[in-house]
Formats: C-alpha cells, structure tokens, sequence
C-alpha cells in the first residue's frame, strides 16, 4: 500500500497516543502534529477509506490491525535510522530525532532489512526505546521511572521516554545520558524533586515532571 509522508506521520502518531489512550481525539492528534483539527478530520476520512483506521465522528478513532503494523514498520525504521546515526556516524544522540524523521520515509524493504543486519540487530535505539523486528515484536526491558527508587538507591538509565529536544536538552544539561549510572542522595517532600548523583561525578537535581521521563534499571535486576 502506498501512503504519503503526511499519512504516514499522521498513524505513527496515533499509534504513540495510544500508549496512553484507548481511542485518539481530533485534538490530541492535531496538537502532537502541530495541524488543525479539521486537516486532521479530513486525513481521518481517507485512512478509514485505506482500512487503516477505526474511526467514528465524536468517538475518536484507533488503529486497525493494518494501521498497526504499518506503524509498526515506520517506527522500525525510525529507530534504526537513529541507531545507525550515533553508532556508525557519530551523531550525539540528541541530534538524530529530526534525521531519523525524515530517513523514516525511505521506504525500501529491501535496505531496512540490510541495515538492521549490518548494525548486527540492535534491540534498543540510542534512547533505549525498543526497535520492532520485521514482524512487530519488541524485546522486552527490565525499567521503572526514576521516581520510582527511593533513597540510596542505584540503577542505571535504560531509557528516555520522551523524543522531545526541550526535554532531552535537560536532562543533558544534567550530565544524564543513556547508561548513566545513578544514586538517588534525597528526595524531597515538599515538591517531590530528587538530588541524585550521576556517574559517581556530577550532584543534580532534578523535577518529578523531568525524572519521570528517566527510565532506569536498579542495579543487580533488584527493585
């Protein structure tokens, strides 16, 4: 089935809202995409036409079984995009979200499937987010929220659960990046922000609103 760049756009990002949602409003998808809600109503029509979406007026709309695997195929090749980017040309991981978008729209089966195999099948990309293999299975990871641990805790970061580049900036700016290894020195109640100690270097603190975007593993698989 051939779709256009902004079909395409449009059923990844419903397929991202419905990590959180049952059924996509005109709203939320028009926010994410930067449109309005009437261009979105029209892309609406003519994904239910190609099957692609379950969409009623005022109910919202999700995914098909194809939509799905379509989505499926395009964050795939997002996140090997992005992989290939800071493995094999050195991009900070910062940088690719934007490459990658674009790259996303190469279409080709035939290189999506030689790239995976000369970056030897990674698992995660540079983010830690899950790639899906060609059928649409992800491996699973082992993660909580950084608000999760407690005090004097440690783990290490597994994930950044948001591609957004105001909050990647951020956290960056507190010396955290993928692989990270933390300890949580204090926690404190009266707004729930965290002093942590990255690599063993840098004292931090940070916002509940920015550790719960941090996904960590606890050291020796203990939580």
């Amino acid at each position: 089935m051939k779709l256009s760049i902004s079909e395409e756009n449009h059923i990844k990002a419903i397929y991202h809202l419905q990590s959180s949602m049952e059924r996509v409003g005109t709203k939320d998808l028009a926010a994410r995409l930067k449109t309005k809600p009437a261009s979105v109503t029209d892309m609406m029509k003519r994904l239910k036409i190609k099957r692609l979406i379950d969409y009623k007026p005022y109910y919202g709309f999700k995914l098909s079984a194809e939509g799905k695997r379509v989505a499926l195929t395009i964050v795939r090749r997002h996140r090997l995009w992005e992989y290939f980017l800071v493995e094999k040309l050195q991009f900070d991981w910062d940088e690719v979200h934007e490459l990658a978008e674009e790259l996303e729209h190469v279409r080709s089966p035939l290189l999506i499937e030689r790239l995976d195999t000369y970056l030897n099948r990674p698992k995660f990309d540079p983010h830690g987010d899950p790639i899906p293999d060609r059928e649409g299975n992800f491996s699973q990871e082992d993660a909580v929220p950084l608000t999760i641990l407690k005090a004097n805790q440690k783990g290490k970061v597994s994930r950044i659960t948001k591609n957004n580049k105001e909050v990647i900036d951020l956290i960056m700016l507190k010396h955290i990046r993928k692989g990270s290894r933390i300890e949580i020195k204090r926690i404190f109640t009266i707004d729930g922000s965290i002093e942590l100690k990255v690599d063993n270097k840098y004292v931090e603190h940070i916002s509940p609103l920015l550790a719960q975007n941090i996904l960590i593993e606890h050291e020796n698989g203990k939580k």
